[in-house]
């Protein structure tokens, strides 16, 4: 409003100013200018001057018009063209005025005067009509000003933009030289040490150093520098504490900070204590590895930093600068993303070595359980032809011989053989079902037995034993012992018998050998063992029975005693090796059959008992019962010792093992029947399909090579509609659902090898009576 007001008075003194000179000019037309002859200059030089004055006006008044037009034309100054044309009127008109006024100094006519009067009156209302016009104009023409002040102010806001672009492009290109540079390499120390130089050269630095945690995180490392040290003397600390100020501050923020000059982490950087350092940037890195990531998402872990610090030179007084520091902080970020990929490379490369070191030891355990499966094959193949197969030839022939006429002590003497064919025979098969199942497992067959027989027989047997290596021999049997009872058979002589050969093998130097068969009611001592047995009471269908059998040595000044006292607890020697049974693994059998068994010896050593006591149940069911085996088949337990016969019955054998297939075929032959035997699986088939001989009844192995025995039951039952004879198949295994098998192949009985002749005739009896 000031200036407004100012304008306002400057255009009014000036239009005075105007119309006091035309005034003044009027004068000097007409003045008679009396008392001017005082001055030297004549009355005729001064109008003489006027009057060119007045043409000069008069002439640059009617240029000014002609240069205000061209520049109106020349120039877009709408809505201000208007007042170009306005200014120039008036400066023609004032042009004129001067122009008449050149001819008024010398004698003039009325014309003159009117038309230098009209000249006057117009200028005077095209001047006035002007200064109206500019009290309007000027404030658009402020505001003109102010919008060029404005402009002037954006064109110097872009200018700086245009240099912030330029810089961060400068920036953004020492940016990607030096990630270039960093990328070019994956090992971890070659990163560092290429960001460190490469931002010495970008920056001009004194030094750049780089500081990491230790194991313990408690203080941070010096582990890369430009600068080595001058001395190892150095006052300076290698360390710094991870709780030291400036530390915690930069681990705190992803930005870089300026260190002030009396920092530690600073002065610690700089990398000499001679050398004083500039102003120091740091910023920390994160560090990130493979085993951070699992399943593909950061575990939630304690974050690690490692710390790069920036030193510029003291003597060219330069400062960190915002440009710099962007460049520091997108370095960093690139650092870290080189160094994270380098870890995860590293740890990657480890990874893979322990998977081909795995792989290595993989491919050896492989090649080892082939060569073990290859051994196990082997040994199999060699236990079944040079063992079982020779002991089931022998099972077979001694239950016939068994059926002869014989005096009592050469029955004696064949049950007996009998009996510990039976149990060696069922050894060799354990070992086998062992080495194949690779677990110490045994299976249990339990079922009605005669316990007094049994006895006998071990008697028998120890009697033996004894006799062969002239050790003394003495036994005796409770005679309250049940006759019948209900377990496993042939395990528990086999333990007799590992207990026998355990004792006698110790004897070697004379000596003698006690049997002692008797009730057991777990009051009496058990030498420091703990079992107790489920059913102790002969009421619930239970009953104990301890073994013992002990050996006295020969020269030994005092005996020992039988009572629990005198008793030392110990292991059995290492003899009991010999049996192809150790004592662990009896100790389990006897374990599995609810029973216990354990060493002792008498202070002197002069006696030394093994004792077995097990658990039965009492046998409460008619003289001919039946049995189900652990195997799956049915055995008919007979209280008669004559086997019934079968003369007449047409029969077809079929066994891949030349002696087992003699042996059988003699048995069959014994009971009366008219035997046809073949070799393989092939050869039946092509026998029963001849039709020449039908075969009653069909005894099958089911362990043949090319095509074994349910292959053979399904032809048979396929392409024999009705009239296929039965099938008793013969089984070597111990697997538990051998006998589920056969009835789905359509076998009706399983007999399990070895085969003997009450056996065989028992099943043979079940079959024929139940179909």
């Amino acid at each position: 409003m000031i200036v407004r007001a100012l304008a306002h008075g400057l255009l009014l003194t000036s239009f005075f100013f105007t119309v006091s000179a035309i005034d003044i000019g009027f004068g000097l037309g007409r003045c008679n200018c009396e008392g001017w002859d005082l001055i030297s200059w004549s009355i005729e030089s001064i109008l003489q001057c006027q009057k060119v004055s007045d043409f000069l006006i008069a002439a640059a008044y009617f240029s000014i018009p002609l240069e205000l037009l061209y520049f109106a034309t020349c120039t877009n100054l709408f809505p201000f063209k208007w007042i170009v044309l306005q200014f120039g009127a008036f400066i023609v008109l004032c042009g004129l005025t001067h122009l008449l006024t050149v001819f008024t100094y010398e004698p003039h006519s009325f014309l003159l005067v009117l038309s230098l009067t009209v000249a006057k009156f117009m200028t005077a209302l095209v001047s006035f009509a002007t200064t109206i016009t500019l009290l309007t104009l000027i404030p658009q023409l402020l505001r003109i000003k102010v919008r060029e002040n404005f402009l002037r102010i954006k064109a110097r806001e872009l200018d700086r933009e245009v240099v912030l672009m330029k810089r961060q492009e400068e920036a953004s290109w020492h940016v990607r030289m030096l990630t270039h540079e960093i990328r070019k390499s994956l090992d971890r120390h070659t990163i560092l040490y290429t960001t460190m130089v490469e931002l010495s050269k970008t920056l001009n630095l004194q030094n750049c150093a780089v500081w990491m945690p230790n194991e313990s995180r408690k203080e941070m490392i010096l582990t890369h520098q430009l600068i080595e040290r001058s001395s190892p003397s150095d006052p300076y600390s290698y360390s710094i504490s991870i709780d030291d100020p400036d530390v915690m501050e930069i681990k705190g923020s992803n930005r870089a900070k300026i260190l002030k000059p009396d920092s530690v982490l600073g002065l610690a950087s700089s990398g000499s204590s001679t050398l004083e350092p500039g102003p120091v940037a740091a910023i920390r890195m994160p560090m990130l590895k493979a085993s951070n990531f699992k399943g593909g998402t950061p575990e939630i872990i304690q974050a690690k930093y490692a710390i790069l610090v920036l030193v510029l030179p003291r003597e060219n007084s330069r400062d960190w600068s915002d440009q710099e520091l962007e460049i520091v902080e997108v370095v960093a970020d690139q650092v870290a993303v080189a160094l994270s990929h380098a870890s995860v490379l590293e740890e990657s490369q480890l990874m893979r070595e322990k998977l081909e070191e795995q792989n290595r030891v993989l491919l050896l355990a492989q090649q080892e359980a082939v060569r073990a499966s290859a051994a196990r094959s082997s040994f199999q193949i060699t236990m079944s032809e040079g063992m079982r197969r020779p002991m089931h030839s022998i099972v077979g022939l001694v239950s016939m011989l068994q059926m002869e006429k014989l005096k009592p002590e050469q029955k004696l003497v064949v049950d007996a053989i009998a009996k510990t064919s039976v149990v060696v025979s069922t050894l060799v098969s354990d070992v086998m079902d062992m080495s194949a199942l690779q677990q110490e497992h045994f299976s249990l067959v339990m079922r009605p037995f005669d316990l007094t027989s049994m006895v006998k027989e071990a008697v028998s047997v120890t009697r033996s034993l004894c006799d062969s290596r002239d050790i003394g021999f003495g036994y005796q049997v409770d005679e309250s012992l049940p006759d019948k009872v209900i377990g496993d058979e042939k395990r528990v002589f086999h333990v007799i018998l590992h207990m026998v050969g355990t004792l006698v093998s110790s004897c070697s130097g004379g000596g003698s050998v006690s049997f002692y068969v008797s009730g057991f009611d777990g009051s009496e001592d058990m030498g420091g063992q703990e079992w107790i047995p489920w059913k102790l009471s002969t009421s619930d269908g239970y009953i104990c029975v301890k073994f013992e059998i002990g050996v006295r040595k020969l020269g030994n000044a005092r005996a020992g005693s039988y009572s629990s006292a005198g008793r030392v607890l110990g292991r059995p020697t290492t003899e009991a090796s010999e049996m192809g049974l150790s004592f662990s693994m009896c100790k389990k059998l006897v374990q599995t059959m609810n029973g216990n068994i354990w060493s002792a010896s008498s202070a002197d050593g002069s006696l030394q008992t093994l004792t077995l006591v097990l658990q039965f149940q009492l046998q409460l069911i008619s003289p001919v019962s039946i049995a189900r085996t652990g195997s799956g088949s049915t055995e008919l337990i007979r209280a008669v010792s004559n086997p019934p016969s079968f003369k007449g019955l047409r029969v077809l054998l079929v066994d891949e093992d030349a002696s087992n297939r003699v042996v059988t075929r003699k048995i069959l032959e014994k009971l009366g029947c008219r035997v046809c035997s073949v070799a393989s699986g092939t050869q039946c088939l092509t026998s029963l399909s001849a039709g020449a001989t039908p075969f009653q009844l069909l005894i099958l192995d089911l362990n043949m090579k090319q095509i074994d025995g349910f292959e053979v039951s399904n032809r048979i039952r396929k392409f024999r509609s009705g009239c296929w004879p039965l099938i008793v198949a013969l089984t070597a295994g111990a697997e538990e659902n051998v006998w589920e098998k056969c009835v789905q192949s359509g076998i009706n009985g399983l007999i399990q090898k070895p085969a003997t002749l009450m056996g065989l005739a028992d099943e043979l009896y079940r079959v024929l009576q139940n179909t």
